[in-house]
Parts: structure tokens; sequence; C-alpha cells
């Protein structure tokens, strides 16, 4: 199994990298469009638009671009023997907040979705930085490798 692997190591690493910049494409957008979404109440036709395109950047792009990144991951991973190095441990760690972050931002859109301001229009541009700190630590850990 790991001989097939390493035969495609080229193209799961391709599909890692173009699913991983979906990922946080989507990601960088899901608070810039709740922002859009802040200021609208419910019943507003501005509400129900930004509403709908939360709903399909979550569908469309974050969650299966989130399933396809972890498996091709797991998969790299598994095929350069990367759980027994330090780097990746620390990378793995760096995923799993995102992964949370990403959890978390989908489940304050689906609160703002429904007429609830859980974040003020401030803290969405703060949260907004969060993917783009993560994305070069993890950029850093993947091609330095310091240890």
């Amino acid at each position: 199994m790991q001989d097939v692997l390493s035969m495609t190591y080229y193209w799961l690493k391709a599909g890692h990298i173009i699913f991983m910049v979906f990922w946080l494409a989507g990601l960088f957008m899901l608070p810039r469009q709740m922002l859009y979404l802040h200021p609208y109440g419910e019943g507003s036709p501005e509400r129900d638009v930004w509403a709908d395109r939360i709903g399909k950047l979550r569908r469309i792009i974050l969650t299966p671009s989130l399933i396809v990144v972890w498996v091709l991951g797991l998969l790299l991973a598994w095929t350069i023997g990367a759980f027994s190095q330090g780097w990746f441990h620390a990378k793995l760690l760096l995923v799993l907040l995102l992964t949370g972050y990403h959890g978390w931002m989908v489940a304050q859109a689906k609160k703002m979705i429904a007429g609830e301001r859980p974040l003020t229009e401030k803290n969405l541009r703060l949260f907004g930085e969060v993917p783009a700190i993560l994305l070069a630590l993890i950029v850093v850990l993947v091609v330095v490798k310091p240890f």
C-alpha cells in the first residue's frame, strides 16, 4: 500500500495544496461576508442575499475543502513517515486549531443568519486575521522543518 502511495506522492501533494488554498480562501471570505451581513435584520432582502452566500460558501467550498485537506494531508504524512517528526506534530496542532476556528466561525455564521449578532464588526475584522497567522506558521513548519 505504501508503495502505491509513494508513486502518487506528488499527486497527493498537489491535491493537498490546491484544496488547502480553497479552504483558506473560504476562511478568509467567511468573516468578510459575515461583516457584510451584520447590519441587516430579519426580512431584509440584503440579509437574505448574504445568508445565501454564506451558506453556499460553507457547503460548496469550506466543508468539502476541509475534508479533502485532512484526507490528503494524512495520506501524505503516512507516505513520508511524518508522524515521528517534530515539525509535523507542531503543524498538526496548528491545523487542529485552524479546524476548530473553522467550526467556531461556521457556528457564529449560523447564529448570525438566525438573527443573532454574537460578534461585533470589530471582532469579525480581528478574527479575519486568524487564518493568515496560522497559515504563515504552518508554511514555515512545512518548508523549513525547524525541528
